[in-house]
């Protein structure tokens, strides 16, 4: 057997890997290195499990031989990576009337017939595929127990049960070879992220019995707590035990340190809890990981049996990977490896405890992450009601709209019956914060009975308690247990290492001082996105821009926007400020001016009020705003072009808030993005007007400042001929959103209505709204990059759509030369660490 590669010993120099022969049996080898009390074990290579679910047995005879001649057995699952699963373990292989016998002087008849009793039904559930019910009037105790326990497996199966230990270890084999390729499981390790041809290794261990005289018993040990990373001997330790015993149901377990609630470990046996501690902790320096450690004494003797990485929450995952790098075991680019980005996502909001029951009472699109409770209400206004009475809300709609932002700022959550990855409502929930499920369509929403019902009939009315998890996109009736969201000095460690070593830069995407705050905090290296449009749906705004829009002239609509000039210059003010002399790029006004005014009859009765007009009047022009498909009519530089005093206030609003902000700061280069360009000539007016307004800025300030002023490229077009618009601009943002939108001719508010049914039937990978598609707008953006760069050697390149947080996106726009990704505040976080992930694993190449 030396010589056969599948079937080994493992000793320190067997040909053991973990592409070869799973985790497990790699972890044994560098236990056996380093000189552990190790049971003897030998290994089984994936190809020779594979043998054995073809019917190709390995040489039975001279696995056993390599063990004592009165050994019991065990085989457990060596996936190569653990999260993986497999089939679980059988104990006591090797057990007969024989070794009943021998065993019962030494470890009394009870022990040694409950050892028997329990390998019977063992083999029977595991191996033999026996319904487990079979054994639930079956008495287990002592010799007659036994005697009903192999009773009744004999009658079920009509045959006796294996006496040698040849036969049962080959039946053990076949059994975990055959449900390793079993349909079910095949599906289960794939949805762990498995390859469908991931391979299973099999450890076949002595058993250590845990049971007998002196203390004997089995436990598991690690040297952290798993749920905060911090230093903490935690585990349990159960007396006259085996195998993983101490882990299940609510026996009687030891505490393993001294306690005064009752008696521990290391009281009952010093020496060896002394050396259990001394072992983690050298598992913990040569393997380079926190280790849980599964042990086994027997009369006192210490024995470790496997080595696992230890369970960890995101918070216990960040903390563990900087501790292991500040104490020299790993570097910190192996630190900043180890940490998913999800991981950090799940940090920086409230998540649903791991434990807590769940009653999901529907699903959509886990659109924002987080998760929040509050009674359900229906509209923006009753959500702003409910925070006055400082009570939690969560905002239910069909879909949101620009008019229900002050809405969503008041609630904990929101749940909308439409939308995609990056409908209204999932854009701004991503950007403030706040826990958000989209197209949640299996629920019915009745705005006018102001009900949720569910799938199955259930009745959710206005008031009553809900909540949203974001990170699943699931909806809970009532309040589960929450974890709070834990930024700690670990956190802001390997943030710091992450800003180290990436080289591609990260901005924010902020409309408001509160998002450039947050924006701030994470420390992003400025704002590569701040939509304008959203500071007009104040309602202090909102009558003044109604006046705008209904203005007959441009003198008109000049005197109106003159009112706007101050509160804009305000805003722009306190954005710059914040940043602190970081670059800060505002989209000028972009949405379709309908947008503004009130659709229904009540709304629109107020506002001909307000402004003095016949009722029918403002009908009238409501109506003759109206658009088939506003989202690709009159908006964006086309207002610029058709409607030039919109821009020409906005840019006013902006060089003044430079000089302001500059006074009492550092030093203000603004950037100005024009939106929805599709041909030079649009750059060419609008870059006229704005040069105009500065120098008259420049002039009535007598002041000089500098900007930069470029295009948000969200048209294929614009793409298609970057060259010949590149020479005007400082900068090309590309805007993944529409330009996604446009390229595929797709809708994204209505995309989630059957996205699932193309994924899921192959026609898209993966939502293109969600990650990037590299093939066909990934093509437009490089066209676009390389037209542009070869225009203008030093423009600057970036995107700024949702997909700027997503680690794949990051990749493909650091292939490409990007200078920056722009995303949501709270994401940004995610793509530093995903950047410098990126930079490290480049390196490695």
């Amino acid at each position: 057997m030396q010589n056969n590669p599948h079937t080994t010993l493992v000793t320190p120099g067997a040909p053991i890997c973990t592409e070869s022969h799973g985790g497990r049996a790699k972890c044994l080898q560098r236990l056996v290195r380093l000189d552990l009390p190790v049971p003897r074990t030998v290994a089984l290579s994936f190809e020779a499990v594979q043998r054995i679910a073809n019917g190709e047995m390995p040489d039975i005879a001279a696995i056993v031989s390599q063990f004592p001649d009165d050994a019991l057995l065990c085989v457990r699952p060596s996936s190569e990576d653990p999260d993986w699963g497999g089939p679980g373990a059988v104990l006591n292989i090797g057990m007969n009337e024989d070794r009943l016998r021998r065993l019962s002087p030494k470890l009394g008849e009870t022990a040694a017939t409950a050892i028997f009793a329990r390998f019977v039904e063992s083999f029977a559930v595991d191996v033999a595929r026996l319904d487990p019910d079979m054994f639930d009037n079956v008495k287990r105790d002592g010799v007659a127990g036994l005697h009903d326990v192999l009773q009744a497996y004999e009658e079920e199966l009509e045959e006796p049960f294996p006496e040698a230990l040849s036969d049962q270890l080959t039946a053990v084999l076949k059994s975990m070879a055959r449900a390793w390729d079993g349909t079910s499981a095949r599906l289960l390790r794939q949805a762990k992220g498995a390859p469908a041809d991931a391979g299973l290794g099999l450890v076949v261990q002595e058993m250590v019995l845990g049971l007998g005289q002196g203390q004997c018993g089995s436990g598991v040990l690690q040297l952290v707590d798993g749920d905060t990373g911090l230093p903490q001997i935690t585990g349990r330790y159960l007396s006259q035990s085996q195998g993983r015993d101490a882990l299940e149901g609510d026996k009687a377990a030891l505490y393993l340190t001294k306690d005064p609630r009752g008696n521990s470990l290391e009281e009952l046996a010093p020496k060896a809890f002394a050396a259990l501690k001394n072992h983690a902790a050298q598992m913990r320096e040569k393997l380079r990981e926190e280790m849980q450690v599964e042990f086994v004494l027997e009369d006192g003797n210490l024995f470790i049996l496997d080595g696992v990485r230890v369970a960890r929450s995101s918070r216990a995952s960040v903390r563990i990977a900087v501790k292991l790098a500040e104490d020299g075991i790993i570097t910190k680019a192996e630190a900043l490896m180890r940490v998913q980005p999800r991981t950090l996502s799940e940090l920086l909001h409230r998540q649903i405890s791991p434990g807590a029951e769940r009653d999901v009472i529907g699903r959509g699109i886990a659109a924002s992450p987080g998760a929040a409770t509050g009674q359900i209400v229906f509209s923006a206004n009753d959500a702003q009601a409910s925070a006055a009475r400082g009570e939690a809300c969560i905002l239910v709609r069909r879909e949101t709209t620009p008019e229900d932002i002050r809405g969503m700022h008041a609630a904990h959550a929101v749940l909308t019956e439409r939308g995609g990855i990056t409908s209204h409502a999932a854009v701004i929930g991503r950007g403030i914060g706040l826990p958000c499920v989209v197209g949640a369509s299996n629920m019915s929403f009745n705005r006018e009975k102001k009900q949720l019902v569910t799938k199955d009939g259930r009745i959710f009315g206005e008031g009553e308690i809900i909540t949203i998890d974001g990170t699943r996109g699931e909806v809970l009736a009532g309040a589960p247990k929450m974890r709070e969201a834990a930024l700690d000095d670990s956190f802001q460690t390997l943030m710091i290492w992450a800003d180290e070593l990436r080289d591609i830069g990260i901005r924010a995407n902020a409309d408001t001082p509160e998002d450039a705050k947050t924006a701030r905090n994470f420390n992003a290296q400025g704002i590569g996105l701040c939509r304008t449009e959203h500071m007009f749906f104040d309602p202090s705004r909102l009558t003044v821009m109604r006046e705008m829009i209904f203005a007959a002239s441009s003198e008109d609509r000049r005197a109106v926007l003159e009112r706007l000039l101050p509160m804009q210059r305000d805003d722009f003010t306190q954005l710059f400020r914040i940043m602190q002399g970081k670059p800060v790029c505002i989209r000028l006004f972009d949405p379709p001016l309908h947008e503004f005014l009130p659709t229904d009859r009540a709304g629109q009765r107020e506002l001909a009020e307000a402004l003095g007009l016949a009722l029918s009047d403002v009908t009238r022009r409501i109506e003759a705003m109206s658009e088939y498909n506003p989202m690709l009519g009159l908006r964006g530089v086309r207002l610029g072009v058709t409607v030039p005093e919109i821009y020409e206030m906005q840019a006013q609003a902006i060089f003044e808030a430079t000089l302001d902000a500059s006074e009492d700061g550092e030093p203000v280069v603004p950037e100005i993005m024009i939106p929805l360009v599709s041909a030079k000539r649009e750059v060419e007016l609008v870059k006229t007007s704005i040069d105009a307004v500065a120098a008259a800025v420049r002039m009535a300030r007598d002041r000089d400042f500098t900007y930069r002023l470029g295009v948000m490229v969200e048209t294929p077009r614009a793409a298609l001929r970057a060259a010949e618009i590149a020479p005007y601009c400082s900068f090309l943002s590309f805007g993944t959103n529409d330009l996604t939108q446009m390229t595929y001719g797709l809708s994204r508010d209505d995309a989630g209505r059957f996205m699932s049914d193309y994924v899921q039937q192959g026609v898209f990978r993966e939502d293109p709204f969600h990650v990037l598609d590299t093939e066909g707008v990934g093509e437009l953006l490089k066209l676009g990059a390389d037209r542009g760069r070869a225009a203008q050697p030093d423009i600057t390149l970036s995107i700024c759509g949702e997909h700027g947080g997503n680690p794949e996106s990051i990749a493909f726009c650091r292939d490409a030369g990007f200078d920056y990704v722009s995303c949501s505040p709270f994401r940004v976080p995610v793509a530093r660490l995903a950047a410098a992930q990126l930079a490290i694993a480049s390196k490695i190449r």
